[in-house]
């Protein structure tokens, strides 16, 4: 006899997180291990690019759907750069950026 699921792990399959909206774009900040210039910007569809001091970049921005942000770290991967880690904002949560892309 095999067990596909239980009642518990089909009930927690069905909810959704609270903390998002269907179809509003999610804040995500992306840490990854080295320096990448402000010129990446497009590549990494728009997200804005702060270096910081310790010799990380923090990507950050909205991302449409999980689709997108498994495209945005494959593009880190691709590059060879460690990812530090991926932190979704809280819903309400805003991560403002000045015209350099700094946080002010």
């Amino acid at each position: 006899m095999v067990i596909v699921g239980t009642h518990r792990n089909r009930d927690m399959l069905n909810k959704r997180n609270p903390k998002t909206d269907p179809g509003e774009p999610t804040v995500y900040q992306i840490r990854i291990k080295g320096h990448l210039d402000r010129q990446w910007t497009d590549w990494f569809e728009g997200l804005a690019i702060t270096p910081e001091d310790n010799g990380d970049t923090l990507l950050t921005g909205p991302v449409v759907d999980q689709a997108a942000l498994h495209g945005l770290l494959r593009k880190v991967r691709d590059l060879g750069m460690p990812l530090i880690s991926v932190i979704q904002s809280e819903k309400g949560e805003q991560v403002y950026l000045d015209s350099e892309g700094e946080t002010p």
